[in-house]
C-alpha cells in the first residue's frame, strides 16, 4: 500500500510534468533506454496440470538494460497512438499503444520512464492516459507483456489492476532475454460505468 505521503510527493512532482499525445516526429522517435533492478523473480513453475507463477527472492538481486532486439519500428497505423511525458521540452517517459478492434484490445507495446524520473508517478499516469484511450476506442481491456523478472513493473501494475492472463516460456528464445518468461496481464474495463472493473 503507498503511503499518504508518498502519494502527495508523487502529485506534487508529478504536476511538473505534462502530457500529450505525440506531435512532432521527436516525440515519436524519441527512446529511452528501459532498465531496472530486482530482488524478486517470479517464478513460473510447470506442472502436468497447468502453471503456477510466485515470486521468490534473488540473491543477489539482478539489474537489467533490455537489449535492442526489437524489431525496428516501421510505418504507424491509425490504431498505434503514443502519449508523451515531458519535462519542459525533454521527452521523460511515454507509453505506447495499438488498438487491435478483432478482439477490442488496447495493447500497452511499450511503457517507459526515464531512470532519474521514474518513482514520481509518471508511469502510473501515462497509464491513466492508455486506459482513456482504451475507452476511447471501445476496448473491453488493456493488455500488456512483461518479463517475470521485472518484479517492480508487475507490483506496479497489480496496484494499478492488472492481473495474471498467461504466460509464453518461448517468446524470447534466441535473444538476449533467453531464459525468462514473458507473463501477459490484463485490465478489464467495466465500460458501462465508465472505470476498471477492478476498482
Amino acid at each position: 500500500m503507498i503511503s499518504p505521503d508518498r502519494r502527495v510527493a508523487e502529485r506534487e512532482a508529478a504536476e511538473t510534468i505534462t502530457y500529450r499525445v505525440a506531435e512532432s516526429e521527436r516525440d515519436r522517435s524519441s527512446v529511452i533506454k528501459g532498465e531496472f533492478s530486482s530482488d524478486t523473480v517470479f517464478e513460473v513453475v510447470g506442472s502436468e496440470d497447468g502453471f503456477t507463477i510466485r515470486p521468490a527472492r534473488l540473491d543477489p538481486p539482478v539489474h537489467k538494460v533490455f537489449p535492442d532486439d526489437e524489431p525496428e519500428a516501421g510505418e504507424t497505423s491509425e490504431d498505434e497512438h503514443r502519449i508523451v511525458a515531458l519535462d519542459g521540452e525533454l521527452v521523460c517517459g511515454y507509453v505506447d499503444t495499438r488498438y487491435e478492434p478483432w478482439n477490442q484490445r488496447l495493447v500497452i507495446a511499450d511503457i517507459e520512464v526515464a531512470g532519474p524520473y521514474q518513482g514520481r508517478g509518471i508511469g502510473r499516469t501515462l497509464m491513466s492516459h492508455a486506459v482513456d484511450r482504451a475507452r476511447e476506442c471501445g476496448a473491453g481491456h488493456v493488455w500488456l507483456e512483461v518479463t517475470n523478472i521485472n518484479a517492480p513493473a508487475i507490483r506496479a501494475y497489480q496496484r494499478m489492476g492488472f492481473t495474471f492472463c498467461g504466460l509464453d516460456t518461448s517468446l524470447y528464445s534466441a535473444t538476449e532475454s533467453e531464459g525468462e518468461t514473458a507473463l501477459y496481464m490484463s485490465l478489464f474495463l467495466d465500460r458501462s460505468a465508465g472505470r476498471e472493473s477492478a476498482q
